[in-house]
């Protein structure tokens, strides 16, 4: 098992890496709603490329630079990977991780220094991997402390009591922090796991329960008052998802939907009262949660034009299985809508396992399927999260990207972090994904030309042995390596 860098004692380090994996790139300020073509350089003379690897002191390292040569053929019995910039697919809207309660709790029990380090490694699009999407919950979740509702008076359905101060302790205040560390290049939006009890079926945010009819106007404008109360604090809100996990009776909170109630809840309620206050622009986004069932979700809503037409697109989480196919299938059958991965972790947690790899092949292996397959997007769950995996109210404890040992103030970069900064970083908001071919089954890949006409090819490779491979494009190619249990990132100008 490789040694796990640890950033309290070599923080230096990563900027360092981070900061000459940036060299190259430039500051995008990019347009999600993009259209038309993208100049690419077709001849580039060299490939950059940023290593990660099992084994190695590499992490997001900037390695020697590889030089085309004339390659007309490729031969199939030699790995080979195929990129064609001319060949486009979906725009790219932004990749990052959520900010819970748990993550902003953990993140001011932690040493200022420490913050401002986290900040930056997460969020600087130079110094850092360039998270450019956010996720954040509506009420309290799993990993928030305790339970809470904005309007907690029983029958309150015209959202008197509705109030926001919980959020303004830790929440709020690092959500602004990521977003100016940003340079404000930072979508953000949010999730329900459960409204008020006294809307609820069951009474109670817990254990499931359903939305009771003569609430779904105050919850819809419950959405509405979120988007308003954040906006008074300088917090803008791109996207909405329904219901997180609407298909799951949790033992935290949780509120169930069928496809049909889903379907008319967006319809009736949540769609015109959006409109209805000038927030036609949100994004709301169905389903949230696994890959599974998310065909049979998405087309219980998007077949009925009256619902469709308030739908963004559709969300979903990796917890039940792969299933990468199911992705592929919804946008192939939805190709007006738009397919955003919104959560995803490593489970359960143990500290004496922060530096077993599979944890961040699982990340690489995720998030190049799914945008291979149609996803305009990647959020991973906690950004942080403390030495216990919470804090949690209900004891699920999870791993993050970044643990911060409040008992010691010490950070620990999983690789998982390291696995994230080579999409993040490289495949910017606004890149429109291209077609890219592997010959060989121990390499998965796939590419996107950036706004700025820079292409990002992320060559992943899950094997126990290394993999000596080409890089094709326009009958050139470069030769490199790719190490076993590693990713790597070849950018080119």
């Amino acid at each position: 098992m490789n040694k796990l860098i640890n950033l309290s004692t070599q923080a230096s380090l990563i900027f360092v890496m981070l900061t000459a994996a940036s060299c190259e790139m430039k500051k995008q300020e990019a347009s999600t709603d993009q259209k038309g073509s993208i100049e690419v350089n077709l001849k580039p003379e060299t490939a950059t490329q940023y290593v990660t690897a099992m084994s190695t002191d590499l992490r997001l390292t900037k390695g020697e630079s590889l030089s085309f040569v004339e390659f007309v053929q490729p031969d199939e019995h030699e790995a080979t990977i195929m990129i064609d910039p001319k060949n486009t697919f979906q725009i790219i809207e932004g990749i990052g991780g959520a900010i819970t309660d748990a993550s902003a709790e953990t993140f001011y029990k932690l040493p200022a220094e420490k913050q401002a380090e986290i900040l930056k490694a997460y969020y600087n699009p130079i110094d850092g991997i360039g998270y450019s999407i956010a996720r954040t919950n509506i009420n309290s979740c799993d990993f928030s402390s305790g339970s809470y509702a904005y309007a907690d008076v029983p029958g309150d359905t015209a959202l008197t009591s509705f109030t926001i101060e919980h959020d303004l302790k830790y929440k709020i205040p690092l959500i602004q922090a990521a977003i100016k560390e940003s340079g404000n290049n930072l979508l953000l939006y949010a999730s329900p796991w459960s409204p008020p009890a006294w809307m609820k079926s069951n009474n109670n945010m817990l254990q499931g329960g359903k939305l009771l009819p003569e609430y779904y106007q105050s919850w819809a404008d419950y959405y509405v008052k979120f988007i308003q109360e954040y906006k008074k604090q300088g917090i803008d809100i791109w996207g909405l998802t329904v219901q997180n996990e609407p298909a799951a009776v949790q033992t935290w909170e949780s509120c169930i939907y069928t496809g049909e109630e889903e379907r008319d809840f967006v319809k009736n309620f949540m769609g015109p009262s959006l409109e209805k206050a000038g927030m036609s622009n949100v994004k709301v986004i169905v389903w949230d949660h696994n890959r599974g069932l998310m065909y049979q979700r998405a087309k219980m809503v998007l077949e009925d034009p009256e619902a469709a037409k308030y739908v963004w697109g559709t969300g979903f989480h990796w917890y039940t299985g792969d299933h990468f196919d199911n992705v592929r299938l919804v946008a192939e059958a939805f190709p007006d809508k738009k397919l955003l991965f919104t959560e995803g972790c490593t489970y359960p947690f143990n500290f004496d396992s922060l530096a077993n790899w599979s944890y961040g092949e699982t990340y690489g292996k995720s998030v190049l399927l799914d945008l291979n397959n149609g996803a305009s997007g990647w959020t991973d769950w906690n950004i942080l999260l403390d030495e216990t995996g919470g804090p949690n109210h209900v004891n699920n404890f999870c791993f993050a990207p970044v643990i911060g040992d409040t008992r010691s103030g010490e950070v620990i970069y999983m690789n998982s972090f390291y696995y994230m900064g080579h999409f993040s970083k490289f495949i910017r908001p606004g890149a429109k994904r291209i077609t890219c071919s592997s010959n060989n089954d121990g390499l998965l890949a796939t590419a996107a030309v950036n706004p700025d006409g820079s292409v990002a090819i992320v060559v992943l490779n899950l094997g126990d042995i290394d993999i000596d491979y080409k890089l094709w494009l326009e009958n050139r190619a470069v030769t490199a390596k790719s190490l076993k249990h590693s990713i790597v990132t070849l950018v080119l100008n």
